[in-house]
């Protein structure tokens, strides 16, 4: 199928939905079936091959299931999308004429597995998606995609899914909108969808994060939709249903694009701001946990909450990385005060407590 919106001129949202994994026959007919009724997706999804962290888990039906996304596009007049994450893969999907893939963050990762991918594609006319990496690496994502340019593929889109946080956040990937920013701003013919599935990691969250990914002007999204999410194989908690996703859909504002013309500069760059605020956010919240904790050990130590040893090499430390990177010094003294002050009263109140060691 050559007629996919996304790259047509004027066009609305671009939506991408289905399930994480291809399970079975029956689950991905059942899926589609009930999406098509919706008449609110351009493209069905569904992972063949599924990299997972470790050993054991559910790592996709293989190359049987490229069959049953064919039976889907024949069926439902659907064009399907998977993803590939080596040549071996883009040859087998070639073959079997899957009409689009992407390529995960773990593969965007690796500028090795890029080359062997783009070069595998070399003269083919199939639309390429490109997740960020797992890493909030602009250059690495910027990389992929113009290997991808450079193998001759006319209809690439970059796909927003999140950066990978160390520490737990309210998000399985923590959005950090201000790098997809930054990229439709150096790439302005650029289309980018975002996924708030793998942004998300909660079902809860999809909504909001959509909505974000429309009122910056995203170019569409990819939506995880299981007919029975709790049932399966991969990424239950992040899967709706058929009837969620259409409550979804129907809610959210779309910005006309004489409205997003509207938004200046200045409002793009308060957007970029309001990411990294959150983050600090996020990160003071960290901090402090650890400081409870730290709290508690002192006190079973029967230490003193203050110690001035340490105190004068956060100031050493910190002034002298600060002052590196540019920052005023008495801005930073002031930050570093706060912080401090606020760690030594939640380490006191903590202290203070007879039962704070029971509970």
């Amino acid at each position: 199928m050559n007629n996919i919106k996304l790259w047509e001129p004027n066009t609305t949202p671009f939506i991408i939905a289905g399930p994480c994994s291809a399970e079975s026959r029956e689950q991905l007919n059942s899926c589609a079936s009930d999406l098509k009724k919706t008449g609110k997706i351009d493209a069905f999804r569904a992972g063949i091959w599924k990299p997972r962290t470790r050993p054991g888990q559910y790592e996709g039906t293989g190359t049987k299931g490229l069959e049953w996304l064919v039976e889907i596009k024949n069926r439902y007049s659907l064009p399907v999308i998977t993803e590939v994450a080596t040549a071996k893969h883009v040859e087998k999907v070639l073959k079997a004429g899957i009409d689009m893939i992407w390529i995960g963050a773990r593969t965007t990762g690796n500028p090795f597995s890029i080359h062997e991918i783009a070069e595998a594609l070399t003269g083919v006319d199939i639309p390429v998606l490109i997740k960020n990496p797992s890493n909030p690496d602009l250059e690495l994502w910027i990389g992929a995609i113009e290997r991808f340019e450079r193998a001759g593929i006319k209809r690439i889109a970059a796909i927003h899914r999140g950066f990978y946080p160390f520490e737990p956040t309210l998000y399985r990937n923590i959005p950090k909108w201000e790098i997809p920013i930054e990229l439709k701003t150096r790439m302005p013919e650029l289309k980018i969808i975002c996924d708030p599935s793998h942004i998300a990691g909660n079902s809860a969250l999809i909504y909001d994060i959509a909505q974000y990914a429309f009122d910056i002007m995203m170019n569409g999204l990819m939506i995880e939709v299981h007919p029975n999410p709790q049932n399966a194989k991969t990424d239950a908690i992040q899967q709706i249903t058929p009837t969620d996703f259409v409550s979804i859909i129907d809610r959210l504002k779309i910005r006309t694009q004489s409205e997003y013309l509207n938004i200046d500069k200045l409002e793009r760059m308060r957007l970029q701001v309001d990411s990294i605020d959150q983050q600090l956010i996020e990160l003071l919240k960290k901090r402090l946990d650890i400081s409870k904790k730290m709290g508690e050990y002192k006190k079973q130590q029967n230490l003193a909450p203050f110690q001035i040893k340490r105190w004068r090499n956060i100031i050493e430390s910190r002034m002298l990385y600060a002052e590196n990177l540019g920052i005023d010094p008495d801005f930073m003294m002031q930050i570093l005060q706060l912080i401090h002050k606020e760690s030594i009263a939640t380490q006191n109140k903590i202290m203070n407590s007879e039962n704070s060691i029971n509970n």
